[in-house]
């Protein structure tokens, strides 16, 4: 006699589950592309940061003198263009432009819209120094400003 009720193959509820198991695991590669995403941007911004953190520093190293000029205002006094005559406030004031133009350009604005390059001036240590901070605005987890800072020396001959 033959068994009828032997069947071959999977049932409807086997694909079904099957299915379930792969989405969940689909879900979870896609959470892991969307956090990769989101750390290779936000590794970009850092790396912005440190180069136009860099690029600071050695404008100030190449016109040590300047002092409290660089805690100022940025202004295009055409300093770079090598045809003017600019005194040392002048190259501090258009390094200030140049920084805050990168920084516009290359990070993104503060949502408050505080300046994104910040530099102090320390005249009472020994030898003088700069605290530079770069900040950008960025979603994090937590309330805190994404930023870069460094202090650098400076012998103003």
């Amino acid at each position: 006699m033959m068994n009828l009720n032997k069947s071959k193959g999977f049932s409807l509820v086997e694909v079904l589950i099957a299915l379930v198991i792969m989405s969940v695991g689909m879900l979870g590669i896609a959470g892991l592309y969307v956090h990769s995403m989101q750390a290779g941007r936000t590794s970009m911004l850092r790396h912005h940061a440190v180069t136009l953190a860099g690029d600071i520093a050695d404008r100030i190293r190449a016109n040590p003198t300047a002092g409290v000029a660089y805690e100022g205002g940025g202004e295009d006094k055409d300093c770079d263009a090598g045809g003017g005559t600019c005194n040392v406030a002048d190259m501090a004031a258009h390094d200030i432009f140049l920084w805050q133009e990168q920084a516009r350009d290359f990070l993104p604005t503060m949502a408050d819209g505080s300046e994104q390059v910040v530099i102090v001036f320390n005249i009472g240590t020994l030898p003088q120094s700069y605290d530079i901070t770069v900040r950008w605005d960025e979603p994090t987890p937590d309330s805190n400003v994404p930023q870069y800072a460094i202090t650098i020396p400076v012998n103003p001959f």
